[in-house]
Parts: structure tokens; C-alpha cells; sequence
């Protein structure tokens, strides 16, 4: 994903799982100010990853854009 702004994900409504369309991405655990340190995370030949923080598992779904998750709504919007 050179090149690119790499995305970021947030998990405040403490889902199990969630699907996501990329590899590369940033976990920030919950919404500021119940966030974590903002971790890299790259699945590599895999695809599914587990957070070293939060214990998210996320879950590559090459199905999904960039900005799409299930469920909805865990795409962490700095400006929000």
C-alpha cells in the first residue's frame, strides 16, 4: 500500500470480529479518549489478525472496499 493513506480502524462497540477489504491497516482500539496506541497491523500471506492490544479479530474480506467494514461503522475518522 505504498503510496497510500492507510487506514484506520476502531472497535468501540467491542464486536468479536470485524470484516475488512485491506491487509495493511491501523487499529486504534475504542474511540479517542478509550483508545489505545494506534498499532500497525499486516496480515501478511494471512487473513485474519488479531490486535496485540484489544483483541480485535479483524478478518480480510477482499469482497469489501477500503472503507468498508461489517459491521458498519468501525472506519476510524480522525476529523470525527
Amino acid at each position: 500500500m505504498a503510496g497510500s493513506a492507510i487506514p484506520h480502524f476502531q472497535n468501540t462497540s467491542g464486536h468479536e470480529a470485524i470484516e475488512i477489504g485491506v491487509k495493511e491497516f491501523m487499529c486504534v482500539g475504542a474511540n479517542p479518549p478509550f483508545d489505545h496506541p494506534h498499532v500497525f497491523i499486516d496480515m501478511g500471506d494471512e487473513n485474519e489478525r488479531v490486535c496485540p492490544y484489544c483483541s480485535t479479530l479483524y478478518r480480510y474480506n477482499p469482497a469489501l472496499k477500503v472503507s468498508d467494514t461489517k459491521p458498519e461503522g468501525c472506519l476510524f475518522d480522525e476529523a470525527a
